[in-house]
């Protein structure tokens, strides 16, 4: 998600360095670094949201079974020691 706000910011800097050119075919790449702009901003408001919401259901899962997940934390953490070991 750092990644892609990078991206933005950089788009956002290129469409403000290249405001006085004004020729046609920089207007139209203008245009579409635009739109594509656009839509990057949504995607990762999407993914930003979706986060939150996996964030926030795994936090309530957690708090209805709080001996579970620790059980599962501490199986998942041997089996990976296990195989860590094994090399």
């Amino acid at each position: 998600m750092a990644d892609l706000r990078l991206v933005v910011r950089d788009a956002e800097d290129v469409l403000k360095a290249t405001a006085g050119d004004m020729s046609e075919k920089a207007k139209e790449t203008r245009a579409r670094l635009n739109a594509s702009l656009e839509s990057a901003k949504a995607a990762y408001q999407r993914l930003e949201d979706k986060a939150i919401a996996g964030a926030k259901a795994a936090d309530g899962v957690i708090r209805e079974h709080p001996y579970q997940s620790i059980g599962i934390a501490f199986g998942v953490g041997v089996l990976i020691g296990v195989l860590v070991g094994r090399k």
